[in-house]
């Protein structure tokens, strides 16, 4: 049995897609044959090389996914609350393990952990060819969490919900979010959408997006955004933090997220936050990149940074809840805004990278 996949061997050169013998799952491990596959912010980052890959490649990028269980390797046969589990079934599923052998581990803090196993950056070697989300099935190695999907609750929005929507979702349990908070979202895309659903859900009194793009704006009042800031009509950093503080308050808001990936965009956000409030940082994960914030803002305002890379694998199985739930409050099949085959994802990637799109979604033939 083989498998079609996406290989990526350096920035600059197009996506090639081979085909790779599809493996017997050893105890513990389930083999995904994978529906949909999203183009992440990351994934972007990567393809136009900014992101660290591990190895010698070639690799499968990608790591936000959804798709049902093809073969359960010996021992399995339920998922991670104990469900029982069975081919055929629709799943989402953690895209990262800890090692469990490191000191972070054995401190109890596995998310950063130093031997980290995180899908779409580790080279496609035998047998565990399919360690990325751009192929037709994915390698789930024993230790990564899996749950059982509702029927009621489409691909397309459960596609995201391995990444984007668990992402916010912890970084916003991180930063302790109480009802009535004032919380702004830098960047409204696929995290930002989500943030601004989750963020009400979870108690906020108001939630401010910013970005420069008038459609995902838009969108973002859809998903629960009770303000959002146009860049492009408040061109200055002052322009924009003045306006949040006459939106929430001269106090500043209580929580912010950066979810835009662009490190000149931390400053203003610090000035935008209340003394004692929180500044959730997941967007920044371009390793080398730099910009310049005064310390004494952080330290003499008794503001707390806290940087969000992964989650806790509890969130999962919480939001399969809460989207059964809220399916039709929320516009969640709009956030996939375009969809192209396994075969087109080179014209994918240039669409994710040129904004053209929310969030592009790959879909296995």
């Amino acid at each position: 049995m083989k498998g079609k996949a996406a290989i990526f061997t350096r920035p600059g050169d197009p996506f090639e897609i081979v085909e790779f013998t599809v493996p017997d799952p050893e105890p513990g491990a389930i083999i995904i044959k994978v529906h949909m596959a999203n183009i992440c912010g990351s994934d972007v980052h990567t393809w136009h090389g900014d992101q660290r890959l591990f190895g010698k490649g070639p690799w499968i990028l990608g790591h936000e996914s959804t798709g049902t269980v093809y073969k359960m390797g010996p021992g399995v046969n339920v998922d991670s609350r104990g469900e029982p589990l069975k081919e055929g079934d629709r799943v989402a599923y953690q895209y990262f393990r800890p090692c469990g052998r490191c000191y972070q581990c054995a401190e109890g803090n596995g998310l950063a952990c130093t031997n980290l196993f995180i899908s779409g950056y580790f080279p496609a070697q035998g047998p565990r060819y399919f360690n990325g989300a751009y192929g037709e099935y994915f390698y789930l190695q024993p230790g990564m969490s899996v749950f059982k999907v509702p029927d009621e609750v489409p691909d397309q929005v459960i596609a995201p919900l391995n990444c984007a929507l668990s992402q916010v979702t912890f970084g916003l349990h991180k930063a302790h979010i109480k009802f009535g908070d004032s919380v702004v979202i830098q960047g409204a895309g696929g995290l930002g959408l989500n943030a601004a659903a989750l963020a009400k859900e979870m108690g906020a009194g108001t939630v401010i997006a910013i970005d420069q793009e008038e459609e995902r704006l838009k969108l973002a009042k859809d998903f629960g955004a009770d303000f959002t800031i146009d860049i492009k009509q408040y061109e200055s950093p002052r322009d924009r933090i003045s306006k949040v503080k006459a939106l929430v308050g001269r106090q500043g808001a209580d929580i912010l997220l950066e979810l835009v990936g662009l490190p000149e965009v931390v400053g203003e956000g610090i000035n935008m936050l209340r003394a004692g409030g929180t500044y959730v940082w997941i967007g920044n994960i371009n390793l080398g990149r730099k910009t310049e914030i005064a310390p004494a803002s952080v330290v003499m305002g008794g503001k707390q940074i806290i940087g969000v890379a992964l989650y806790e694998s509890w969130v999962i199985p919480r939001l399969l809840t809460y989207l059964k739930k809220n399916l039709h409050k929320y516009p969640y099949e709009k956030v996939i805004s375009d969809t192209f085959k396994l075969s087109e994802i080179n014209e994918a990637f240039r669409a994710a990278h040129s904004r053209e799109v929310t969030r592009a979604s790959i879909l296995m033939e």
